[in-house]
């Protein structure tokens, strides 16, 4: 056979074997309900594709079906009244995606990621997506439950000896999930004198010698930023990783995550969107550099793209997720917030439970920079809006798109009531060496606050 001839039946056997891990019935599946995921691809029985082709398939699904057939008057209402929008409510940059019925109806950015170089904002830019990071923490906690690791009944003396007995004896991981622990909240009781940037450990420090509680656990609701910085380092005791890397190493590398980072103090910064405050005057730069508290990690420290959480927002649509139930099982009712409204916290979502179908969403705000995610799962339908600017309205936009794609909104609930800190608290203390300043919540502070640490 001559050299042509063997190039030529090499490239035919690549191709067979590519067209046999397209054919598999599970990517079939995948087509059919677009529930494209990284996750059931690699843990599926049928895996004899390499990696590359694994995701040239999923790249190749993404694009053909996701995308396919959308009608522009939507896209283009959309993007009318976000371009108005940036103008009216000042926000230096924005990212959005959007899917309904399974199909991306628009994905792309707004403005610039930062003032001074005017580079854009596109899918891929890095933004910090603050209180929505909780749900990452939980899908860390859901797998290692799976791998039997730990349970979710766990109390926290297995974890922290030298907490408290009175509390680590009643409290368990359940309860810090779902804010039902009652657990003071660690930021009266940190030095801000003696750091200059804090970290989960801080917040464990603060709290493991307290005896009091705001309530007894499971007993009540209460949103705690705190019960989350603890759960990164049980994470990372059970997982036998750090956080950082248990979360690289099992979440986002898996589904492609590529770009997507948990803040660590301790390693070089990827390029990201800078976070602002809107002054009288203009816009402040703000980001962990401006405060003690912006660097905790479990509770908020993951910076993503539209981009690569709509990958991670696919994987949750997949019954076979961490194969526990734990995508319904994190997007349905855990603990009662507010019974009258049918609000409910799961694990990691508010969860809306006065519409048609269960809607689920959180929101986040920390160091310049304000996201937001809401979904109601069964009809395939999820905004994700990502900003760098603190003190944006980002619910009312959803409100908005909601509108304009004739999605019930009644399942939408505006929190108001939901901030876990107390004004006089130092949460906003400044760094040493930096100039004091102070956040939106900070400044405005009142009882009808809708913005989450």
């Amino acid at each position: 056979m001559n050299v042509n001839g063997f190039f030529w039946l090499h490239k035919r056997k690549k191709q067979q074997k590519l067209n046999a891990c397209i054919n598999i019935g599970f990517i079939k599946t995948l087509i059919i309900r677009s529930r494209i995921t990284s996750y059931l691809v690699l843990s599926s029985p049928y895996n004899f594709c390499s990696m590359k082709q694994i995701f040239a398939i999923i790249a190749c699904i993404y694009t053909m079906h996701v995308y396919a057939q959308q009608p522009s008057f939507i896209t283009d209402s959309i993007d009318s009244y976000i371009t108005q929008g940036m103008k009216d409510w000042n926000i230096p940059g924005l990212a959005i995606a959007v899917v309904k019925d399974g199909k991306v109806v628009m994905m792309k950015g707004y403005g610039v990621r930062n003032l001074e170089t005017k580079e854009p904002v596109d899918e891929n830019t890095l933004f910090m997506i603050a209180s929505n990071s909780k749900l990452f923490t939980a899908t860390a906690l859901a797998q290692l439950e799976y791998d039997k690791k730990l349970s979710l009944d766990d109390k926290l003396t297995k974890y922290y000896p030298e907490f408290s007995a009175k509390q680590a004896n009643s409290i368990t991981i359940r309860n810090l999930m779902t804010h039902s622990s009652g657990m003071i909240d660690h930021y009266a009781y940190v030095d801000t004198r003696s750091i200059r940037h804090g970290v989960d450990s801080n917040v464990l420090q603060a709290v493991e010698k307290l005896d009091t509680s705001y309530f007894k656990p499971g007993e009540s609701y209460r949103y705690s930023n705190t019960a989350y910085c603890l759960l990164s380092l049980i994470v990372a005791k059970a997982g036998g990783w750090p956080y950082v890397d248990f979360m690289q190493k099992n979440i986002f590398q898996p589904l492609g995550m590529s770009s997507s980072f948990i803040i660590d103090l301790n390693r070089p910064m990827p390029s990201v969107a800078t976070g602002y405050e809107k002054t009288t005057t203009g816009f402040e730069r703000s980001g962990p550099d401006e405060s003690v508290f912006f660097t905790t990690q479990g509770d908020g420290g993951l910076y993503t793209s539209v981009n690569d959480y709509l990958k991670w927002w696919m994987a949750l649509q997949n019954p076979g997720f961490i194969k526990n139930d734990w995508s319904n099982r994190a997007r349905s009712p855990q603990h009662p917030i507010d019974l009258g409204r049918k609000l409910s916290y799961g694990f990691g979502w508010f969860v809306s439970t006065s519409g048609t179908n269960p809607a689920v969403y959180h929101s986040g705000s920390n160091g310049g920079f304000r996201a937001i995610v809401f979904s109601i799962p069964q009809e395939q339908y999820a905004v994700i809006i990502f900003s760098n600017r603190t003190g944006t309205d980002l619910e009312n936009l959803v409100k908005e798109i909601n509108k304009i794609l004739s999605i019930n909104n009644k399942s939408f609930i505006k929190l108001d009531s939901l901030i876990s800190f107390r004004p006089a608290w130092p949460i906003f203390a400044p760094c040493k060496k930096t100039p004091l300043y102070l956040t939106s919540s900070g400044r405005s502070w009142n009882a009808s606050v809708t913005e989450l640490n």
